[in-house]
């Protein structure tokens, strides 16, 4: 796929060229990931090391990545890290690649909890930390405990809490959803899995393939995780705590109603940068 003696921004290139060839989104974007990846040099940045031709056991370095890029696989899973809210997380095969998207939730749960607040927060899903270790780095007197059924995801998590600094901060337990589980919290945040089971297959080749079913199937209609963690809710808050969860799309309505029946309150709805209803903030009525 690329050769001897191209240029390294040149390789970008044509990397991305075949990406949008065959239908990528980002292509450009997720050549240049791959480049710096394989080289250690960011091909976009003028200078000498990009104009630096590559030689032959880079080449073969960067059409091996190329290639699974090729086959669907997410940059992150090939990189084996995501940034998510100027963070840098280590991801296994267990965790849910983060997204933009979750932003809007990280967003409302600081909105939710003064700086100067000594919170206690509950991550339920936690999977690589991706809400709880956004919010523990902008709220320094905050404590959290993320929870996940999934141990190899908890392995994941506690690594990003240590390389971030925020393990003294962080803890982490095996669990589902509420079960077991002790308040009182603050703040309760979840991104729980919304996608309905008979859509799961339906989904990009990138997600369906490579993102763990336990963090995509959110059973017949999609809620049944909601229903798990609003049903436990009023017992898990402090007075005056609230609960901030991801939406999919269409599910603002639906989920709202699980909250009322289960005693809580709409406090906020947050949209994403595409302006779909992506976060519901509820507070105990």
């Amino acid at each position: 796929m690329i050769e001897a003696g191209t240029p390294l921004r040149d390789a970008r290139k044509r990397l991305a060229g075949a990406f949008a060839e065959a239908g990528i989104a980002e292509a450009d974007f997720d050549a240049r990931l791959i480049v710096r990846h394989a080289s250690g040099v960011d091909p976009a940045h003028p200078g000498a090391a990009a104009d630096a031709p590559v030689d032959a056991v880079l080449a073969e370095r960067i059409g091996l990545l190329a290639s699974r890029r090729l086959a669907r696989e997410p940059v992150a899973r090939i990189l084996g890290e995501r940034e998510f809210h100027g963070l840098s997380l280590t991801l296994n095969a267990a965790c849910l690649i983060p997204r933009d998207d979750t932003e809007a939730v990280v967003s409302a749960a600081l909105d939710a909890i003064p700086r100067e607040c000594e919170a206690r927060i509950l991550d339920l899903g936690t999977g690589p930390g991706t809400i709880l270790l956004a919010i523990l780095a902008e709220r320094p007197l905050a404590r959290g405990l993320g929870v996940d059924l999934s141990e190899q995801a908890l392995a994941a998590a506690r690594a990003n809490a240590q390389a971030l600094g925020l393990g003294a901060r962080a803890g982490f337990a095996t669990g589902n959803w509420t079960t077991g589980i002790g308040g009182p919290f603050d703040l309760i945040v979840s991104n729980p899995p919304y996608i309905p089971s008979a859509d799961c297959e339906r989904l990009d080749p990138e997600v369906r393939d490579h993102d763990p079913r336990l963090a995509l199937d959110g059973g017949a209609k999609g809620l049944d995780a909601y229903r798990a963690i609003l049903g436990d809710a009023r017992r898990l808050l402090a007075p005056g705590g609230v609960v901030a969860l991801e939406l999919g799309i269409g599910q603002a309505h639906p989920v709202a109603a699980i909250a009322r029946d289960a005693g809580l309150t709409i406090r906020a709805l947050r949209s994403d940068l595409a302006g779909i209803p992506r976060a519901l903030v509820l507070a105990v009525r």
